[in-house]
């Protein structure tokens, strides 16, 4: 037990022992999202969660040490967001005929979507720094957390509300447009773009090319309006 326990110390403090484990709690809530025919509730960021939490508690690794290892997939958060440039190119015929909604859709949902959790922080007396914090939660991670910082905020917290955003905005997508049956994939695609960032992108993909095309597209769009209005609201109304 001694010895296992001294090999134990050893791999948990390798960055390579958490980023293999990363990736194989990925692939296998990928394997499990599959199995059961894509269920909008098993997300495999959620499965991935679900798998790498208790890990990390049983074993008692602190966050920073896990995060030495998780960095390298968080490092290709950037380049991954910036190749969702190529469906805003290739739909870019289709996105000239329909600027107007397009734009519309845009601000209305940035601007809800930082104002309606500004205001509802203050209401519920959160902390100013929680507030902050939950500010930039509804774009993609790398912009997200540079915004939370930018005004104040915890960029680390930051990054747990835009994760949750994301699995929830996610989870209930599929469910929700069928409910209001809206039919166009191409605006259930921006709306989750929009609202749920790279991880609702992902299930946009999954559900519909069309669909993933364009929530690639109001994410981009989306990372960049909010990066120029959250400072302004911020200011504004706190």
């Amino acid at each position: 037990m001694t010895e296992l326990g001294a090999l134990w110390s050893y791999l948990s403090a390798s960055p390579l022992t958490w980023l293999t484990a990363t990736l194989v709690a990925y692939l296998v809530a990928s394997s499990i999202t599959r199995a059961l025919k894509q269920a909008p509730i098993a997300n495999p960021v959620l499965l991935s969660v679900c798998i790498i939490a208790p890990i990390l508690a049983l074993t008692g690794t602190e966050y920073p040490t896990y995060f030495e290892g998780a960095q390298f997939i968080h490092f290709l958060l950037g380049p991954a967001t910036v190749s969702l440039a190529i469906p805003l190119i290739d739909n870019w015929a289709t996105i000239r005929r329909s600027v107007a909604p397009i734009v519309l859709a845009l601000i209305m949902g940035s601007v809800v979507a930082v104002v309606s959790v500004l205001l509802l922080s203050q209401a519920l007396g959160l902390s100013e720094i929680l507030v902050l914090s939950l500010a930039p939660k509804s774009t993609t991670a790398p912009v997200a957390l540079g915004v939370s910082e930018a005004v104040g905020g915890i960029p680390t917290l930051t990054a747990v509300f835009v994760i949750v955003t994301g699995i929830f905005g996610a989870v209930i997508v599929t469910p929700l447009m069928n409910l209001l049956r809206i039919r166009d994939w191409r605006a259930r695609g921006f709306a989750v773009g929009v609202a749920a960032h790279g991880i609702g992108t992902a299930r946009a993909f999954q559900v519909n090319q069309t669909a993933g095309a364009y929530a690639g597209i109001g994410m981009a769009l989306n990372a960049l309006l909010t990066s120029l209005i959250v400072p302004f609201l911020v200011r504004a109304l706190t």
